[in-house]
């Protein structure tokens, strides 16, 4: 059955139930196809993983989405906060942003000279009207924004449990604290997706354990749907609803977990599972 779809210059395009629909996706380095005529989709409020055996495209996928690189062939349709489709395809990654599409990286990115609420307030940069000047100056249009953004940087921080050391500096927190505080970051951008990169990664299992109950929470709270690249497959499987496996670049399937882990080929591929 035809999905109703919106539609950009007349043309059918995405799902009305669709967050981001990726389409013959291909990019390539030097001749080598990191990225082989991948398509897949993400629904609203999906938990999606993105699996593969190591150099299989993982986080190219992800630089192609949010514009890192841009792709040689392929669409990257995005359903955006406003409930506008386009294609990401030559957009730059600050309108991307904006568009309510935001990333975590491999590695924590904070600044450790910073408290904790500050490095969240990082995250809300991009929305401020208020001039540079302004800024620098502490004007009141200035000075009423940071107050407004301050404060949802502290409802955020106490989502996560972290209210409680919101004026502690960066610098000396826990690993799993710092991961919390890039997380919390994402949220001050009013996200429709967000990209997880190898979230779980360094995190002891009761740390691993909590973060899943925490992504739960942040799609149900903050109506949003989510995108993660991990190797821990315990957490890929107890945490998504689908999970696209991938190799070389190239789809191998896309299913529910049972499915994947179910599957010959992700099991040869990525398990280390075939024939004797």
């Amino acid at each position: 059955m035809a999905l109703n779809s919106n539609e950009i210059n007349g043309k059918a395009t995405i799902g009305k139930n669709t967050i981001l629909k990726i389409e013959d996706l291909s990019i390539a380095f030097g001749g080598l196809k990191a990225v082989d005529s991948l398509s897949f989709d993400i629904k609203e409020k999906e938990i999606f993983g993105l699996i593969g055996p190591n150099g299989a495209g993982k986080t190219t996928v992800f630089n192609c989405i949010t514009q890192f690189y841009k792709p040689d062939r392929g669409t990257v349709l995005f359903r955006d906060n406003k409930n506008q489709v386009e294609d990401l395809v030559g957009k730059k990654p600050h309108e991307i942003i904006k568009k309510g599409l935001v990333r975590t990286f491999q590695n924590v990115e904070l600044i450790k000279e910073l408290s904790l609420v500050d490095n969240v307030l990082v995250g809300s940069h991009i929305e401020f009207q208020a001039s540079l000047i302004s800024q620098i100056l502490k004007l009141p249009k200035a000075r009423k924004e940071e107050a407004k953004y301050r404060e949802k940087a502290e409802e955020v921080l106490n989502h996560m449990g972290l209210y409680h050391i919101k004026d502690q500096l960066a610098a000396g927190q826990p690993y799993g604290v710092l991961k919390k505080i890039e997380l919390a970051r994402t949220l001050m951008c009013e996200p429709k997706l967000i990209i997880l990169d190898e979230p779980a990664a360094g995190l002891n299992d009761s740390e691993t354990l909590a973060l899943i109950d925490m992504v739960r929470e942040i799609k149900d709270k903050f109506n949003c749907s989510i995108l993660l690249v991990e190797h821990d497959m315990r957490f890929v499987t107890d945490l998504c609803d689908r999970i696209c496996a991938i190799s070389f670049g190239k789809l191998l399937a896309i299913g529910t977990p049972g499915e994947i882990q179910a599957n010959e080929e992700v099991q040869a591929a990525y398990l280390g599972k075939g024939d004797e």
